[in-house]
Order: C-alpha cells, then sequence, then structure tokens
C-alpha cells in the first residue's frame, strides 16, 4: 500500500475516535510522508498543530497505523511549506516525538463535544433541558436563532446576567445544535481566561501567527466570562483583533459576562463599543414560577431513572420560595435529596427536606430587613421614606413603593400579610399584585431590570 493509502485507512478509524470536529481540525491537515524503524514522519502544515497533535492524538495515531503495518512507536512533525511539495524542518524545530506506545497508558478519544483548543462541552447543556421562562426567553429566543446557523440579523450575541442563571448553559446548548447541523464547521467555546492564557503561550512559544490563524478560522467564536480580560492590555488587544477578523469574515461571535458592557470596568471603550453592536440580552433572576418549573423538569428526569421515587406534596414549591440565589444551588439541593431519597428509601416529606438541606436554608435566610429595602429604594428615586407607607398613588411613588415590595418578597422571609404591614397596612393581594407587577416589567424595561439588579447589589453587599 502506498503512503496516501495507509493514511487514508487510519484516518477513517482516527475520525470515529476523536470525532469530526477534532478530526477535521487537527488531523485532516497532515500528510504521512514516510513510515521507517517505528518512526511515522508527517508534513505538517503548521508547528502549532504539530504540536497540539503530538500531545493529544499521538497515541491514537499510533494504534490506528500499527494496525495497518509494522509497530509505531514515534511521530516525527517536519513543516511544510505553504507552496513547497516536500516537508522541509525549519531551522532550530524541534521534533515532536513520543515515547514508545507500549509505556503509554492507553489515552482515552476525545469527544467530538470537545471544542477545539478550547474547553469541553458538557452534554448535560443542550436546549431540550433548558427550563424556558420570562427571565430568560429572549435569551433563548436568541441562543436559537445563532445555532440555527442562517442569517441572524446581529454579531456578536452578548448574553449576560448574574451567577447561576444559565449563561454558560445556553452557550453549552448554541455549541451542541450548531455542530449538529453543521458538523463540518469549526466551533470554538472556551473562557476569557483561557484565551488569555492561549494567547501568553503563544507568545511565550513564538507561536503567535499559529495563534492567529486558529483563532480566525473557525466558524464560531464563543468566550465565556469576557469580564476576566478587563485590564489585560495584551490580551484585549489580540481579541479586537480576532473579534474583527471574524466579523469582517461574517463568522458568528457568543459573548458571555455577569454585567452589561459599559459596566465592565477596565474593558477598553472600542471593545464595549464593538460589544454593544450586536444584540445583548440579560438573563433576569429567576422568578418563583420559573425555579418551580426547573425543579419539575429536574424531577422528571430523575423518575424516569428511579420510578419509585417518592417526594411530598408541597416539596418542590418549598424549594422554589426559599432557595433563591441561583439556579446552581436549586438544583444541587434537590440533587442532595434525591440521593438521600435513593440512599435511604424514603419518601422525600418537607419535614426531610428541612432536615436534609438545614444548612443551605440558613444560607439562604437573608438579614435584609424590610426597613433596608424601604430606604434604599427610596434614597434611589428621591422620594420621602413616609410615601412608602403612604396613600399616595402618582407614578413616580406608586412604582418605586411596588420595586421595595418585589425586594422584600425576594430578599427576605416575611410573608405577604407581613410584608403588606410594614408598608401601611395593605392587604397582601396589593402586595402580591405589586410583585407580580415589577416582575412583568423588568423582563421588558431594561432600564428597570438594571435599576433591581443594583438595588439587591447594594442591598446584599
Amino acid at each position: 500500500m502506498t503512503m496516501e493509502d495507509i493514511w487514508g485507512q487510519a484516518c477513517t478509524k482516527l475520525e470515529q475516535a476523536v470525532g469530526p470536529n477534532n478530526f477535521n481540525h487537527w488531523i485532516k491537515p497532515l500528510r504521512l510522508t514516510a513510515l521507517e524503524d517505528g518512526v511515522a514522519r508527517f508534513a505538517s502544515p503548521t508547528r502549532f498543530i504539530s504540536d497540539w497533535v503530538n500531545r493529544h492524538f499521538a497515541n491514537e495515531i499510533m494504534v490506528e497505523l500499527s494496525r495497518l503495518g509494522p509497530q509505531v512507536d514515534r511521530l516525527r512533525f517536519e513543516i511544510a511549506p505553504k507552496g513547497g511539495v516536500a516537508p522541509v524542518a525549519a531551522e532550530g524545530d524541534a521534533v515532536a516525538t513520543t515515547a514508545p506506545a507500549a509505556s503509554q497508558p492507553a489515552a482515552r478519544p476525545v469527544s467530538a463535544a470537545k471544542s477545539d483548543l478550547g474547553a469541553p462541552l458538557d452534554p448535560r447543556f443542550t436546549f431540550s433541558n433548558f427550563v424556558v421562562g420570562k427571565p430568560n426567553e429572549l435569551a433563548h429566543a436568541a441562543a436559537r436563532r445563532v445555532a440555527e446557523g442562517g442569517p441572524v440579523g446581529f454579531n456578536p450575541l452578548f448574553l449576560y446576567g448574574g451567577v447561576g442563571l444559565g449563561k454558560t448553559h445556553l452557550m453549552h446548548a448554541i455549541a451542541h445544535d450548531y455542530q449538529t447541523r453543521h458538523p463540518m464547521a469549526q466551533v470554538l467555546y472556551l473562557s476569557a481566561e483561557q484565551f488569555m492564557y492561549r494567547f501568553v503561550q503563544a507568545l511565550r512559544e513564538s507561536t503567535i501567527m499559529d495563534f492567529k490563524g486558529m483563532f480566525r478560522n473557525v466558524n464560531m467564536l464563543m468566550v465565556d466570562d469576557v469580564q476576566f480580560i478587563a485590564g489585560k492590555d495584551s490580551t484585549q488587544e489580540e481579541f479586537f483583533h480576532t473579534f474583527n477578523a471574524l466579523v469582517d469574515q461574517g463568522k458568528q461571535i457568543v459573548i458571555s459576562a455577569d454585567r452589561a458592557p459599559a459596566e465592565i470596568k477596565g474593558l477598553e471603550e472600542r471593545i464595549k463599543s464593538r460589544l454593544s453592536c450586536g444584540l445583548i440580552v440579560d438573563l433576569h433572576p429567576t422568578t418563583y414560577e420559573l425555579r418551580l418549573g426547573i425543579l419539575q423538569s429536574k424531577t422528571e428526569s430523575f423518575r424516569r431513572q428511579q420510578p419509585d421515587l417518592e417526594i411530598g406534596h408541597g416539596v418542590l414549591e418549598f424549594l422554589a420560595h426559599r432557595i433563591t440565589t441561583n439556579v446552581r444551588v436549586l438544583e444541587g439541593a434537590l440533587q442532595r435529596l434525591f440521593a438521600h431519597a435513593s440512599l435511604l428509601r424514603r419518601e422525600i416529606t418537607l419535614e426531610v427536606a428541612q432536615e436534609c438541606l438545614a444548612d443551605i436554608l440558613r444560607t439562604n435566610d437573608r438579614k435584609i430587613s424590610i426597613d433596608d429595602i424601604q430606604r434604599k429604594v427610596a434614597e434611589h428615586y428621591n422620594i420621602r421614606l413616609a410615601d412608602m407607607m403612604g396613600p399616595k398613588r402618582a407614578r413616580n411613588v406608586a412604582r418605586p413603593r411596588q420595586i421595595a415590595m418585589y425586594l422584600s418578597k425576594q430578599l427576605t422571609s416575611r410573608s405577604l400579610p407581613e410584608i403588606g404591614r410594614r408598608f401601611g397596612g395593605r392587604d397582601h393581594t396589593t402586595i402580591m399584585h405589586g410583585v407580580r407587577k415589577i416582575e412583568e416589567l423588568s423582563t421588558e424595561d431594561t432600564s428597570l431590570a438594571e435599576d433591581i439588579a443594583m438595588l439587591k447589589r447594594l442591598l446584599e453587599a
């Protein structure tokens, strides 16, 4: 067999082992040039690809080549000139070698869900198990549109919000769906810290041109927690040029952060401006209804694995009411109850939940008082504190009062009747109406949502 035949057969197996995304980006560019004395020689377009393949896929390549002929226990990579026909070892270019195959532990195949150069994608984070509610319906719709891969009308998509509100879940879901629809496309998902690390590594190893080539030849770039590059001047410079190059080529960019671009201190103005050119979507804090929906969805999923699971009446409603910090804490609490029920073969009653989750519930018993909330809201909207309890119905007074009611419900463990008494003896139905009104408005009015988020930060500080 010729070298082309041997390499062609090996590639068929390698694509199955490492996944089409990794195969197309890293292994397909290689050309097998010789097999002699246990050494497989390859022509590679760049030093960067050579090093990456040698570190991550050497064992798989040696196994497949050995299966087709003599034992291969080393790989050697040489850089092929861009217009040439034969590989040429660059002066000073280190030869990439590996230890003999017999002495190496078998490397686990790299899943196709692992983004090139970046972080692996979590198989649990898909659109099918993302619970949609008013606080996240716009973000979900925008993510769905981007995942389709056609013209979307906005670039980048910028998702922001607090911890545990679903930003990372949506980004992984976009990548999964996009790769399913476009198997040959290159999707790169990584955190801003990983982007910075790769950039610094490229500078240290003098492979910056390879770095630029890799990052600027993807079909979709996804950067999580972009606030972490704030204040890092050189990294911001490279990010800015990478961003521009991809947008100019019509490639999609998806970014996430814990706050809006304009609020990220230390981020260059030109980057803020570029990020603001696309669609900016805020994932609002979860509502009671959304938290309950998430709990119900997780419970149904667990019941498919353990049909005899028994959860008492009111347990999920109790958790949705008491655990409001973020979805991760909520899911963790539910998972603990599932483990408790499975190991001890007990029904999850309200009493069991309170006992099992005592530490989480104590943490979520916030010490913020209604007085604190009323003072802070009155100060922010420049109204008298007495107006919080008074009868005035003018909008400039009524709306801040409703915001204070909403925050009192969100940030304290007081009941609706108790909150009503602190707002001038109002009925609990009035408090309920005020809370629902603010929940509805905050999903439509970005300015109001930002005011509420800021007030929460001030009160929780």
